[in-house]
């Protein structure tokens, strides 16, 4: 049976090390699934592999659009799903996917509710009113529009109230309507590895990754995105913080310690969300070898 080896865990864990190995050694690419890493801009501050890496072993959704360019949770769907039917599973009987951006993994693994893709026009107007009106009268409007989920949302969220807002005035229905939350069923096996590391040990290696970023010129990659920060995608830890360094908001040093800070706190984020999934099997990153045992039994 074909099967897709998923590997997740928090960010700076190891994946992308580890996952190279076993690309390696069972002669497939790797499948990303970060969020960010898939904006051909976001090269430093993703922590994005390398053209070195990717030499060594083929990556797909790697700095394959562009900030500017429309993009979501849904066309990934499409596009893995495709890649997976079409290219990969007819040569190969696993392939391996890796990323700790928890809604790309679980669109994949289960997929998600068929919600309407919004158009530009709807896009623009919603973005223009939360700018004039701000995200009060939004929420009020989405309480008229879908009070089930005004109940349930984050109204402090922005992006999923105008999201919401969105389907409602482009379908005009409410945006409950089209969430089913239906998990879907694969045509093939997921087998799911999670990574973790004691949390003193996973700190330590975000606030040294942070500072290798800074070192390999983050800062002036944020300066050469300046001009473009009002864009979703740079709403990303490392970039916003930076982007307060340069409006003299704050200090370097303090800028620096921020994105460590709210790099913990995603790490912690991520682990939440992963350890409620009772498929994940968890290993330390150095047991390499007892991992690639596990993911052996899947070969054929």
């Amino acid at each position: 049976m074909k099967t897709l080896v998923v590997i997740t865990g928090p960010t700076a864990v190891g994946k992308t090390n580890l996952c190279l190995a076993f690309a390696q050694h069972l002669g497939i690419p790797i499948i990303n699934a970060d969020s960010r890493q898939i904006y051909k801009e976001l090269k430093i501050g993703t922590a994005a592999p390398t053209l070195e890496q990717q030499a060594i072993v083929k990556h797909y959704f790697v700095g394959n659009i562009s900030i500017h360019d429309y993009y979501n949770v849904s066309m990934y769907e499409q596009e893995v799903l495709e890649l997976l039917e079409h290219e990969l599973f007819p040569n190969h009987h696993i392939a391996l996917m890796t990323g700790g951006s928890m809604m790309y993994i679980d669109v994949v693994c289960h997929g998600i509710d068929n919600i309407p893709t919004v158009n530009a026009e709807t896009r623009k107007t919603m973005k223009r009113r939360y700018e004039e009106e701000g995200i009060d009268r939004l929420c009020d409007e989405l309480k008229v529009l879908d009070p089930a989920y005004y109940a349930v949302v984050d109204r402090k969220n922005h992006k999923r109230v105008i999201h919401a807002l969105e389907i409602c005035h482009m379908t005009g229905k409410p945006y409950t309507s089209f969430r089913t939350e239906q998990k879907k069923q694969r045509p093939f096996r997921i087998v799911k590895i999670g990574l973790n590391r004691e949390r003193e040990e996973l700190y330590h290696r975000i606030d040294q990754r942070v500072d290798q970023m800074m070192k390999d010129g983050l800062l002036d990659e944020v300066r050469g995105l300046y001009n473009e920060r009002h864009q979703n995608a740079l709403n990303t830890v490392g970039y916003k913080e930076l982007f307060e360094y340069i409006d003299n908001r704050c200090s370097l040093d303090e800028a620096v310690e921020r994105i460590k800070y709210h790099t913990h706190r995603y790490a912690r984020k991520q682990l939440t969300w992963f350890k409620r999934d009772t498929t994940v099997r968890w290993f330390h990153p150095d047991e390499e070898e007892n991992i690639l045992n596990y993911i052996s039994q899947y070969e054929h």
